[in-house]
């Protein structure tokens, strides 16, 4: 069935009405397949079965409805071509109405009239909506560029174009350029001919190419196979939204990638005027709202121009109309339909993504505009929801980040911080991206965002997103398919009484429950039932004690911990062995300010080989650091309250931990040495970031050896630094 459904979304872009119904009707059909997969797996676990075969046989009716009475196929048909429609306004902008443009076209034009003799290669990147096409034209159109070249073309190549097709139409163009028609012959040859045919026309001519929107590798290498390189100072300009594609066709030392920018605030601002009112500025009255509105397009032309086109028939006087496209802004408020544009030439790189990207891509949509979304809770939350397909050879973590760095070299995520050692640290999305995914997300019943405004619910909610929780009185009866709950801010705090309340609902087949700064004094003991839970995060509640219970969540894989009064855990941590991530970490009073404030493991944590990042276990005795050593996937490594004696012991732990990528370790207290000078010389060749916080006699030997190591931190450490400067 997962099969069929990604065949039928790969084609739900067209504007067949009868599909785009009959495939919502199979998506929930595969969401009802899998609520009763989870449902088997529960009953299973907990020994009992009645009433299960009767929901076989009521879904089973539900599919002979859909696909026992009719035979369906794929209308290939597509509405024509409204895609390449909006790419051909582009092609005809006259350049006294751009903004921006002047110093990238220089910039272009310099690169292509440098004096090389081999093919060169200008390719430009960046997201939908940016001006690529239209930055090329102009460049392409230069009476200097003109001049330079023999034979001129420009071919759009999109996402699917035909190879025979690109080449014919190449054909053309060079043939009405020299004001001769296309040898008759031309019509009967395969494509090797035709291949033959133009390398040959064009191996003594010095040639410009356009190849305006190339969205694989594959196209690109094609169409090279046609070009010849004869030492006569040709050039081709590529443009793609694929970083992939632009590397993969800039790989010799002539060639050159130009990554389009957003404009600036100012260029945006005199862009947006231009458009909205014809002139430089606002009026006085709307240029608050004006500037808010212009904020959410983030310097993207296109978006500008859009929205600058609505703004421009709305009245000068009344400024709630101006309020109203702020407050629907990405939607339909304005009612005229004049930001399908924009979201037609986005949608392109959505409808483009493998099906294992879409939903990883639709989950994003959880998150409140302009949210900073941390990189490493949200690998962790694709994994536990299932949407990571595995791979032999590698961990989930490396495929997640694998599916990350795809999105973001799609130009589709945007990269918003980095960590000291290069680590992906937050991302974010673009407004009208995100309004996109909001958009396709409430189609297929995927994501449900509840906020003061809105909350009433659907009748199915899968994954629930709660902006500014307050405390409504709400059904809780439609939680039983539900497979994620994430809440971002509090105007009301959720109390363990709410929450209690909430999870009686019974929604049984729960994944993931993110409470991130949640008031809770204590875990309801109804979180200990959810035998599907993967992933849990306490992180900045109240919460002081871990209780037994937490043994029967043998599926979690994440803990997070940090910011809470939890000060140990019970023996029963050990029994969760699939945990890959425990983050541990407290906050408030503490007898030893000096020392971070960790928390106590039991022994036998070295149990739990699946631990890819433990953060901030208290290893205050010989035998936890000995564990530790046990745990050969850890990557990520914090220890706190090291004592000196025990420095040997966790030199031995760290020569098995190769997989180290960052390490810290903290002394017990502040006049305490760490002893780590010993002939055991632990081989980090990952290792990225160390951190060590505590007194030293010196730099360990060892840390010299770390070919990887891009962040070294000492703290406290009493080490004179050394004046280099040389001697005059």
């Amino acid at each position: 069935m997962k099969a069929f459904l990604r065949e039928a979304e790969a084609k739900e872009d067209n504007n067949d009405s009868q599909l785009q119904e009959w495939l919502k009707q199979v998506r929930e059909v595969a969401y009802d397949t899998e609520d009763v997969l989870d449902d088997f797996t529960f009953r299973f676990a907990r020994g009992y079965m009645d009433g299960f075969c009767g929901k076989i046989s009521a879904r089973h009716q539900r599919y002979q409805s859909l696909y026992g009475t009719q035979e369906r196929g794929f209308s290939s048909s597509r509405q024509v071509n409204a895609d390449f429609d909006i790419r051909a306004q582009s092609l005809f902008i006259e350049e006294a109405q751009l903004v921006g443009i002047d110093k990238p076209k220089a910039e272009l034009i310099s690169k292509i009239l440098n004096d090389h003799s081999q093919l060169k290669v200008v390719s430009v990147v960046g997201m939908g909506g940016l001006g690529k096409t239209t930055l090329v034209k102009k460049v392409y159109d230069d009476a200097a560029v003109k001049k330079q070249f023999q034979s001129h073309a420009w071919i759009t190549v999109s996402q699917n174009s035909q190879f025979s097709e690109i080449i014919k139409n190449l054909m053309q163009q060079l043939y009405n350029e020299i004001r001769q028609p296309v040898p008759p012959e031309v019509e009967f040859m395969d494509v090797l001919m035709l291949s033959e045919f133009v390398r040959d026309f064009l191996r003594e001519r010095r040639y410009i190419l356009v190849l305006d929107d190339v969205w694989s590798i594959a196209a690109w290498e094609a169409i090279k196979c046609i070009l010849p390189d004869c030492n006569t100072a040709s050039c081709v300009v590529l443009t793609t939204r694929i970083a992939d594609v632009a590397s993969a066709s800039c790989l010799g030392s002539l060639n050159f990638i130009y990554k389009m920018k957003p404009l600036s605030d100012k260029q945006s601002w005199t862009l947006f005027c231009n458009r909205t009112f014809q002139s430089n500025d606002s009026p006085p009255n709307l240029e608050e709202v004006a500037k808010k509105i212009l904020k959410k397009c983030e310097g993207l032309p296109l978006a500008i121009v859009a929205i600058g086109g609505v703004l421009s028939l709305k009245d000068k006087v009344k400024t709630d109309e101006w309020e109203m496209i702020l407050h629907g802004f990405g939607g339909e408020a304005d009612g005229s339909g004049k930001l399908d544009r924009i979201k037609r030439v986005l949608l392109l790189s959505y409808n483009d993504l493998p099906h294992y990207l879409k939903s990883c891509l639709l989950y994003l949509s959880i998150y409140p505009e302009e949210y900073p979304i941390e990189v490493d809770g949200i690998l962790l939350k694709w994994i536990a929801l299932g949407f990571v397909e595995e791979k032999e050879g590698m961990t989930s973590t490396d495929i997640a980040m694998g599916y990350m760095k795809e999105l973001i070299n799609r130009s589709l995520i945007q990269v918003k911080s980095t960590s000291d050692n290069g680590r992906l640290d937050t991302c974010g999305l673009h407004d009208f991206v995100r309004e996109i995914l909001v958009s396709k997300s409430k189609e297929q019943g995927f994501t449900t965002v509840a906020t003061k405004y809105y909350t009433r619910w659907p009748e199915k909610v899968r994954h629930l997103a709660i902006h500014n929780f307050t405390d409504n009185p709400q059904e809780f009866s439609s939680l039983n398919c539900l497979r994620s709950v994430v809440i971002f801010g509090y105007e009301d705090p959720l109390t363990t009484t709410f929450l209690s309340k909430f999870l009686s609902g019974d929604p049984k087949l729960l994944k993931v429950l993110d409470l991130d700064g949640a008031e809770l004094d204590n875990i309801p003991k109804q979180v200990f039932k959810l035998f599907h839970l993967r992933y849990l995060s306490l992180n900045g509640t109240g919460v002081k004690i871990i209780p037994k219970s937490i043994g029967k969540l043998q599926n979690l894989e994440v803990i997070d911990l940090r910011g809470t009064n939890v000060t140990e855990l019970p023996v029963e941590i050990l029994k969760l062995r699939k945990l890959r991530s425990l983050l541990l970490g407290g906050l408030g009073d503490y007898s030893n300010e000096y020392a971070i404030w960790g928390c106590k493991c039991p022994l036998g944590i070295g149990k739990l080989i699946c631990l890819e990042t433990l953060y901030n276990i208290e290893a205050d005795s010989d035998k936890i650091v000995r564990e530790i050593g046990k745990l050969t996937q850890l990557r990520r490594l914090a220890i706190t309250k090291l004592r000196r004696e025990d420095g040997k012991e966790l030199l031995s732990s760290l020569l098995r931990l190769t997989n180290l990528r960052e390490l810290s370790v903290s002394c017990i207290k502040e006049d305490e040495t760490l002893d780590l000078q010993y002939s055991v010389s632990p081989k980090l060749k990952f290792l990225t970031s160390l951190r060590l916080k505590g007194r030293l006699e010196r730099v360990p030997q060892w840390v010299t050896s770390l070919q990887s190591l891009r962040n070294l931190s000492l703290d406290n450490s009493r080490l004179r630094v050394l004046n280099s400067k040389p001697r005059r």
